[in-house]
């Protein structure tokens, strides 16, 4: 399973990389993790919404036929992560791969949620983006490490 991840944002500060990079490590090569930067809208006087439709559009160019689109946002399901590893073991016995998108700092546009095949929440507290991207590395590498029944994770 290829798992590519959009992230709304650039120039993170080092203990961001730092923490990403970490857990970017540790990932095997069957479970490759890609991370792309999107560049957000430039926030210039307009409204929100068209901010949002913005990034909205520059996250669907990156987009590939066929990816899963799974889209982060704080009022997505609530899944543990054991739900995810299943989630992530049945599309990996499928072939498939997954998009995952970090929205922009204004939430991710309406369209691109109807768009999601799953909206994950990674709980009702809101974080700061650059705190989303270690919290979403580590939990990869832990729907990673439960899949192949790695000591990481102790339930």
């Amino acid at each position: 399973m290829r798992i590519r991840v959009l992230a709304v944002g650039t120039r993170m500060p080092t203990w961001v990389s730092t923490g990403v990079d970490d857990y970017q490590r540790r990932m095997p090569r069957d479970f490759p993790v890609e991370w792309i930067d999107i560049p957000p809208a430039k926030r210039q006087g307009e409204p929100v919404p068209k901010l949002m439709a913005k990034e909205a559009a520059a996250i669907k160019r990156q987009l590939k036929a066929g990816e899963r689109l799974i889209v982060l946002d704080v009022a997505g399901r609530l899944l543990d992560t054991e739900a995810m590893a299943a989630n992530m073991s049945q599309w990996q016995q499928s072939g498939g791969s997954a998009a995952i998108v970090i929205g922009g700092p204004d939430g991710t546009d309406p369209s691109l949620l109807a768009q999601a095949d799953l909206c994950w929440s990674l709980g009702r507290i809101t974080m700061a983006h650059p705190l989303v991207r270690v919290v979403l590395a580590e939990q990869l590498y832990r729907v990673w490490s439960i899949i192949a029944q790695h000591p990481y994770h102790r339930s």
